[in-house]
């Protein structure tokens, strides 16, 4: 298939569908285009670990956005989900931001489209409107102040007291913020897939097989899951807590991607994934099917054609991009 054809079929397909020679040494690719395009190449924790391994910044949401907003590279290659890419672009309207697959999306982003939730707020108009990270740009241009899982309590706790507060999307981290700041907020009913699907009987028995094992859980995790964990953390707190904790094995409830960057950083650990309720996955864990859609050969297409890039109409861009900042000068 030739270029123009691949692009044109971009809608559908997500990723250049262009045959990748099957001789070449794939990283060693990569790392000449970057060089060549000075590309700098960022990954989430959820990422497969063969691209966590070649990228130049692996974090979650919150440093992800911070080094977009820091780099001096021409190319930003996500190799993440839309709404990361989305975010980069809106901090960097001059840089070219390219996501190897346009369909890497995310279904808690995807729980507020923009209709519904421009007539809540409307609805609620006394209300500061805070928006996770995970949401469209479209979302984050009706929002007050953005906020990330590590941020997220210095953000609600930064709100005067007598404000009211809209929390969007994900209805968890906000049940869990409401617990934690004790403030009353107005929760917009979305959820990630992935964090909705920990058995609890699974972690349970889990428990009893490790009982020494620490249970520790991201706040994107229903209340019950919550409710049994000794760590409730960000995707980088809960990689900071393994690597300090005196204990020697952990169950945990995240998305099982994280695993690769603990090991390396707690390799004497015994790291074991929370399984879900339905566990037809090979690996018994919680993968995220879009993060999953990334891939060396996408990642390397992405760099030598450019392509998939991610625009952001500017008008757009600039009330998104409030929210962002407002987010960053506080963390």
């Amino acid at each position: 298939m030739n270029l123009n054809k691949a692009i044109e079929n971009l809608p559908e397909k997500g990723y250049l569908d262009i045959p990748v020679p099957k001789n070449i040494d794939l990283v060693k690719e990569i790392n000449r285009l970057r060089k060549e395009k000075n590309a700098v190449i960022l990954a989430h924790y959820y990422q497969v670990p063969e691209i966590q391994d070649i990228a130049d910044f692996v974090g979650d949401s919150l440093a992800l956005a911070q080094a977009a907003a820091k780099t001096q590279a021409d190319i930003i290659l996500f190799a993440g989900v839309h709404f990361m890419a989305e975010t980069a672009k809106i901090l960097n309207p001059d840089k070219k931001v390219l996501l190897p697959d346009l369909l890497a999306g995310c279904s808690l982003a995807e729980s507020a489209p923009k209709d519904k939730f421009e007539a809540f707020k409307k609805q609620h108009p006394d209300h500061v409107v805070v928006s996770y990270v995970n949401t469209s740009a479209d979302i984050k241009a009706l929002t007050d102040i953005v906020c990330t899982s590590s941020n997220a309590e210095k953000i609600i706790n930064s709100i005067p007291k007598d404000k009211k507060i809209i929390f969007a999307p994900d209805k968890n981290l906000g049940a869990y913020l409401i617990k934690k700041t004790g403030r009353d907020m107005l929760l917009w009913d979305g959820a990630c897939e992935v964090h909705e699907e920990f058995s609890l009987e699974k972690i349970l028995k889990l428990k009893q097989e490790h009982p020494d094992a620490k249970i520790i859980a991201h706040p994107e995790s229903r209340d019950y899951i919550l409710n049994i964990a000794d760590y409730i953390g960000s995707t980088s707190g809960l990689l900071k807590y393994v690597q300090e904790s005196d204990a020697k094995a952990f169950i945990i409830a995240t998305e099982s991607g994280i695993l690769h960057k603990m090991a390396q950083v707690a390799p004497n650990k015994i790291l074991i994934p929370a399984p879900p309720e339905n566990d037809e996955n090979s690996c018994a864990c919680t993968e995220c099917p879009y993060m999953k859609r990334n891939t060396l050969e996408k990642i390397y297409l992405a760099l030598q054609y450019e392509q998939p890039e991610v625009n952001v109409e500017e008008e757009l861009r600039q009330k998104a991009l409030v929210s962002i900042q407002r987010m960053l000068e506080l963390s």
